[in-house]
């Protein structure tokens, strides 16, 4: 199979969809990659060492879309990738379709294959191609809500552990996920007060036994989330519908009960955010402020670490990408269910109930076109 990876042009996306490690298996194992001139530099791998691996360096993506059967990304695709993608052509990578309607449209009318990273999903629940970056955004989230708090940033002034004789930071993540969990650990780490609020007393109990002192678990709910919001400093959205809109869980109005310079941080960005007010922002121009309130919502955090990231992702996306290369997705999503579930468009068709739900679109079994 011939594999291409474009270098990335969403806006201060750094990381890459492979490394040469995994080029090196891929042509091992008589597959093609293509990849584009600098794709990885960012991230610390050189055309070099692809080229050493096996990969054929090629100058831009024109050539890659081109000729190539799959193509493995890290980010959604922009107006210029989908405007050079293939009827049958297969795209591996982050979609996040149900944030975006016109990107659902505009590739589902491609006739390319869309298998999202996102809603990969493994019998017992978890999204193995979601949880390293959802521990990376979760990290940050508390790294970069931090500094937000800084008065040169429009902050409170406050420091988010304190010190002896001041009251630490109070912290107020919604979602006890992967991110959530990530968060806190991060934000226990530093000092802070922390509270996590989910809906899953199980997750709760879990949450209970594994944090320390100064994490407090809570059920969520409007009456809670409201009381805490007036002391917090640093609010993390950390909800999770597996392909899916976020649920708005804080309204426009409830930020009248936050104290100016308040910090939210709206990891939930990409599934449209759980924060009413929350848009994307990049990196280049990370926030913005309604209300007195700082909103921090780049949707690509972890694309200012890619280092770790792209080792974090790639360690996981390999597997699948080899098991696509070596079958051909149609029959690897059949012969791995997990695979399956990462199916959203196919051939004209939406083929994931939560993005067909979330604009009101058809949806059609995914079995019933492949079988």
């Amino acid at each position: 199979m011939i594999i291409g990876v474009p270098k990335e042009i969403k806006t201060q996306e750094n990381r890459i969809a492979l490394t040469p490690f995994g080029v090196e298996k891929l042509t091992s194992l008589g597959h093609k990659v293509l990849l584009e001139h600098d794709g990885g530099v960012r991230c610390g791998f050189l055309d070099e060492n692809y080229q050493s691996a096996g990969a054929n360096v090629v100058d831009g993506p024109q050539e890659i879309f081109a000729q190539s059967e799959l193509i493995v990304k890290v980010k959604e695709p922009q107006t210029p990738e989908i405007e050079m993608t293939r009827e049958g052509q297969v795209m591996f990578t982050y979609f996040h379709f149900a944030a975006d309607r016109e990107l659902t449209e505009r590739f589902r009318d491609t006739g390319a294959t869309a298998i999202a990273y996102e809603t990969v999903q493994t019998d017992n629940g978890e999204l193995p191609l979601l949880i390293p970056m959802s521990e990376v955004a979760g990290r940050m989230a508390i790294q970069e809500g931090a500094r937000m708090l800084e008065m040169n940033n429009g902050g409170r002034g406050v420091l988010l552990g304190g010190v002896p004789g001041v009251e630490p930071a109070t912290v107020t993540i919604i979602g006890g996920g992967v991110v959530g969990l990530n968060s806190a650990k991060m934000a226990a780490g530093l000092g802070a007060n922390v509270y996590i609020l989910d809906v899953d007393v199980n997750r709760l109990r879990y949450l209970d036994d594994i944090m320390p002192k100064n994490v407090t678990t809570l059920y969520s709910d409007p009456v809670t989330l409201r009381d805490l919001l007036t002391r917090t400093d640093l609010l993390v959205g950390a909800v999770l519908v597996v392909g899916a809109k976020a649920p708005k869980l804080v309204t426009r109005e409830m930020l009248e009960y936050m104290r100016p310079g308040t910090v939210i941080v709206d990891v939930a960005v990409d599934q449209g955010g759980c924060v009413e007010t929350c848009r994307p922002t990049t990196h280049e121009d990370p926030t913005f402020v309604v209300d007195g309130i700082i909103h921090y919502c780049v949707a690509n955090m972890p694309g200012a670490v890619p280092n770790t990231s792209t080792r974090a992702l790639t360690n996981s996306t390999y597997p699948y990408v080899e098991k696509i290369a070596q079958f051909g997705a149609e029959k690897a999503m059949l012969s791995d269910p997990a695979l399956l579930k990462g199916l959203n468009t196919y051939k004209r068709n939406i083929t994931h109930s939560g993005v067909a739900e979330a604009f009101g679109l058809d949806y059609v079994d995914p079995l019933s076109l492949l079988g």
